[in-house]
């Protein structure tokens, strides 16, 4: 299975996301914090993912008979690079949204059955918010987003942080003028 077909399935991208943060963990937490997934589902997804390498595990203990294995993140394999990207077809695209909001939908919801769920208090957003941009301006929003979040992706789990979801998504909504496909790289001018 390639990184993409691993990658692009809503249960392995949220079993991505509860490894984040440099976080080891066991199967047995993953089924925890994602009690929505069946184990046996669970245990298959995860075995996927380390078998690919995208997954290591960092230490096993025997546990009641049983081998437990402590996993980790190895965050440059979990990374649709911009390569991968630009070889992906329309229908992987298609298919690697559907995953992705899917999985958005499902840890949503497991948040908002949680006891004590607190959506104003927890600062959840969900606005959408169309913006009239030039490729110059699209690419200084994207440089600017980026920043912001690789400043504080390497932050480690403290007694003050909780794991937050952030799921920046942009596409244009409109077709591009005509003038900007004509002159766009690729056209017969």
């Amino acid at each position: 299975m390639d990184t993409l077909e691993l990658l692009l399935h809503p249960v392995r991208v949220r079993i991505v996301h509860a490894m984040s943060g440099g976080r080891t963990r066991t199967t047995s937490d993953l089924c925890v914090s994602l009690p929505d997934v069946p184990k046996t589902t669970l245990y298959r997804h995860v075995g996927l993912l380390a078998d690919a390498g995208i997954l290591e595990v960092i230490d096993e203990q025997r546990v009641h008979g049983a081998v437990e294995r402590h996993y980790r993140l190895r965050r440059e394999r979990a990374t649709i690079d911009a390569d991968a990207a630009a070889s992906m077809s329309l229908e992987d695209h298609r298919h690697g949204f559907t995953a992705a909001m899917a999985a958005l939908h499902a840890e949503f919801n497991a948040y908002l059955d949680r006891d004590h769920a607190e959506p104003t208090a927890d600062s959840v957003g969900y606005t959408q918010v169309p913006l009239w941009l030039s490729q110059d301006e699209l690419a200084e929003l994207i440089a600017e987003v980026r920043t912001a979040i690789v400043s504080r992706r390497d932050n480690k789990p403290t007694a003050h942080r909780r794991l937050h979801l952030l799921s920046p998504i942009l596409f244009p909504i409109e077709e591009r003028p005509q003038q900007d496909r004509d002159s766009s790289p690729g056209s017969s001018e």
